[in-house]
């Protein structure tokens, strides 16, 4: 008898749901033949109440260290008490940056109208709007800082070229909003087309989010690879899946260069815990996911066929239950077995997946660059301050000294000095801009503003240098500038 070599993976039941859709999806994996080596932490609520505001413990990262897999069923976050997202604190631990969900239509067994939707997202998972670095700055103003490296964009970016090449897709489109944000999101779009010309074996489109939504949740079938940001991706992929039939039946990879994170993109529905109602599929399909990520495509295949299967015999839980269509309304653990029972056939209507063919590919680098020459030449100082623009305009002009002077005045990113308007609504939080004439600015010159400022009784929250690189500002300029 061959000796089969197991992967190890590591595994968490979860909450809610968890347990049960991961035992199922387990089930489903093993009687497919996976070889598989489990090593089982336990995460989530149970982790939150012992005191641990990130709900993993210290020798599970050990676990994820040695197994490099983590197959995670959903969990319970518990609402107040700075508990953090464990998602988000694994994803960013561990630098699972591409988060891949493919969404596709299963008509006519799963309810859509896009028949012909078949679309993988790939989501920035690390930075923008997700750092999590927030502050209430004054009594009515709180901010929440976005994050976008060149570094970060690159990889992602490449990253869903490279998939696409080897899955053998045929287009990449990128989502930003870098009309209105220019340096955050203009650097993604000017990263994404720099990369994009290396590929010129794929198609290239890009939009800017709001209308390349519209266009996603009317006309899917337009999209083959979506590359976002976080914030964008994370919502997206969410609508994506539900517009092609169910969240319900999505699973996610999260891919790092040594550690990568496969789960539902579904909650714990603690509602339905212990009741064998939940749908297994989302999970059973990151399971799928996985099994082709540690090179057992050939289980993978037979999996995900066996599933199709299913559907198309109308054996389907309650979520996608409709009448007419499905046969057979069972509960989760009934809806594992018929996978089971399906293993080794494949669908008739739908089209059998075939895993064999992809090429794999390595995690893309970032090129190295070099440092661009930088040089301060500016300050935006901000000020917690009731009153109006004009009075803040004085007693800011009454320490100007040396060579930064005060140059303009905005609220929430609106020019209120010099010639602002009446009608524009203010808040208590001010970004007071002072510039240089010409050349840099030594920072002994900012620090010595920042001292006058306190002198003077005026409430600075924070400062924010100025900087050109290579000549070009690496700020927003504002009205007026």
């Amino acid at each position: 008898m061959t000796q089969v070599n197991k992967t190890p993976i590591t595994v968490a039941y979860g909450d809610g749901i968890g347990p049960d859709i991961m035992h199922a999806s387990l089930d489903v994996l093993q009687a497919a033949g996976a070889a598989l080596d489990i090593e089982t932490i336990q995460i989530g609520e149970a982790v939150y109440r012992r005191g641990l505001t990130a709900g993993i413990e210290p020798a599970a990262w050990d676990s994820l260290r040695r197994t490099k897999v983590f197959y995670k069923a959903p969990i319970t976050t518990p609402q107040g008490g700075g508990f953090k997202s464990l998602n988000v604190t694994v994803r960013k631990a561990l630098g699972l940056y591409a988060n891949v969900r493919p969404c596709a239509a299963y008509a006519p067994f799963v309810a859509t109208r896009h028949p012909k939707m078949d679309v993988v997202i790939v989501r920035e998972n690390e930075e923008d709007l997700y750092a999590g670095i927030e502050h209430r700055q004054t009594d009515e103003v709180y901010q929440c800082l976005k994050l976008v490296s060149r570094p970060g964009c690159e990889r992602i970016v490449r990253y869903a070229f490279e998939y696409a090449r080897a899955h053998g897709r045929k287009k990449v489109t990128g989502f930003t909003k870098d009309n209105i944000m220019k340096l955050t999101d203009g650097l993604f779009h000017k990263v994404f087309q720099e990369v994009a010309a290396e590929y010129p074996d794929i198609e290239n489109e890009h939009w800017i989010v709001d209308i390349g939504a519209a266009k996603l949740a009317d006309s899917p079938e337009q999209f083959d690879v979506i590359v976002m940001p976080n914030l964008y991706g994370d919502i997206l992929s969410d609508v994506a899946a539900q517009i092609a039939g169910s969240v319900g039946l999505a699973g996610s990879a999260n891919i790092g260069e040594h550690v990568s994170m496969f789960e539902a993109i579904h909650g714990s529905a603690p509602r339905l815990a212990g009741q064998d109602a939940a749908n297994p599929s989302g999970l059973l399909l990151a399971g799928v996911m996985m099994l082709n990520h540690i090179g057992q495509a050939e289980v993978a295949e037979r999996v995900h066929n066996a599933w199709l299967a299913t559907l198309e015999d109308g054996v389907h839980t309650k979520d996608i239950w409709r009448e007419g269509t499905s046969r057979e309304r069972v509960g989760t653990q009934a809806f594992a077995a018929a996978v089971i029972e399906r293993l080794g056939q494949e669908p008739q209507q739908l089209a059998p997946v075939r895993y064999g063919a992809d090429r794999p590919f390595a995690p893309p680098v970032s090129k190295p660059r070099p440092a661009a020459r930088k040089e301060t030449v500016g300050v935006d100082l901000f000020v917690e301050w009731r009153g109006a623009p004009e009075d803040l305009a004085q007693t800011l002009k009454a320490i100007e000294q040396g060579p930064l002077g005060l140059k303009m005045i905005t609220n929430r990113g609106v020019k209120v000095w010099p010639d602002g308007l009446p009608e524009t609504f203010c808040t208590d939080h001010w970004r007071c801009r002072f510039m240089n004439g010409g050349g840099p600015v030594p920072l002994t010159e900012i620090a010595a503003l920042s001292a006058r400022a306190a002198e003077a009784g005026v409430a600075f929250i924070k400062t924010e240098h100025l900087c050109t690189f290579d000549g070009e500002p690496g700020f927003s300029l504002g009205q007026g500038q």
